[in-house]
């Protein structure tokens, strides 16, 4: 078992959500940086969706009950057992009555906790994700929260630090559904605008600022399907960016799509970061750092 003794700004249980429902009304949900949880799981011996910890900006203490493998990714900060500093994205033995400490980050936003076993929770149409927006999945984590740990179902990992692939604020995007709703010269501001991460940003979307995108059509346009990553134009013209707990439907266009791990990348946006986006049909190789674009923040 795992208590929490602080839980800093916010802290959630999250795993890979829950896809497939958004025809009930159920969007993904799930961890804001997939791909940060699914390294947590590894390097303790997990099931890449096993349930963790998701940490907003540091100060989540987590004290053991008794030895266990921990281990702490996503955003790069400093990590401690008893105050004693320790790594991040490696493996982490806990002992009986140690405390692990999270620092807030100095860029990006999130930290991912995992724990060799999963955390054990009872699922909500197939997750243990908190959704934020619908109301699903546990309450976020308070002081005292007992996290009961399962058990290890999978050999111990040989490797013993992971790689941390760089933060980047440049972001590669699709052309959306409505990007026939927007100028020529919109789609050209997109591409090359600075566009700032406004105060309006939680795990339902990130609200940018920066030049308006002019719409080539004034319509309404009637209520449809929305997916992770989206960049959704309201009547300002500035762009949101829609994360794990977005709705399932908007009725505002959709000028272009985040791709997959990109949109995690998004999940570590934080209020005052410059963002910039580009155009994933320049990049053919496949996602990862060898074909990210030349241009980060």
């Amino acid at each position: 078992m795992l208590v929490v003794r602080r839980c800093g700004p916010q802290s959630l249980l999250e795993d890979l959500g829950r896809p497939g429902l958004a025809h009930l009304g159920v969007s993904g949900s799930g961890a804001a940086d997939r791909a940060a949880l699914r390294l947590a799981n590894r390097l303790v011996g997990n099931p890449e969706d096993a349930v963790a910890v998701e940490c907003l900006l540091g100060g989540l203490a987590v004290e053991a009950d008794r030895v266990h493998w921990v281990a702490v990714t996503g955003a790069p900060t400093e990590v401690t057992v008893d105050g004693t500093p320790t790594g991040s994205h490696t493996p982490v033995a806990l002992r009986a009555g140690q405390t692990l400490s999270i620092a807030p980050p100095p860029r990006g936003l999130r930290s991912y906790l995992a724990v060799r076993g999963g955390i054990e929770i009872t699922l909500t149409l197939g997750s243990g994700s908190t959704d934020l927006l619908s109301g699903l999945g546990p309450a976020p984590l308070a002081p005292s929260t007992e996290l009961r740990v399962g058990a290890a179902r999978q050999p111990f990992p040989v490797t013993d630090l992971a790689r941390w692939e760089p933060l980047r604020t440049t972001l590669r995007v699709l052309p959306g559904p409505r990007r026939d709703w927007f100028t020529d010269e919109a789609w050209r501001t997109l591409l090359t605008a600075d566009w700032r991460v406004s105060a309006d940003a939680d795990r339902v979307a990130v609200r940018l600022t920066g030049p308006t995108l002019t719409r080539a059509r004034t319509e309404e346009l009637p209520s449809e399907a929305m997916v992770r990553g989206a960049l959704q134009v309201p009547p300002s013209g500035l762009p949101l960016v829609f994360g794990p707990d977005h709705p399932v439907t908007g009725g505002y266009p959709v000028i272009a799509v985040l791709t997959a791990s990109d949109a995690d990348h998004a999940g570590q946006l934080r209020p005052g970061d410059t963002v910039h986006f580009t155009s994933a049909r320049r990049f053919t190789s496949a996602p990862g750092p060898a074909s990210a674009p030349p241009r980060s923040g």
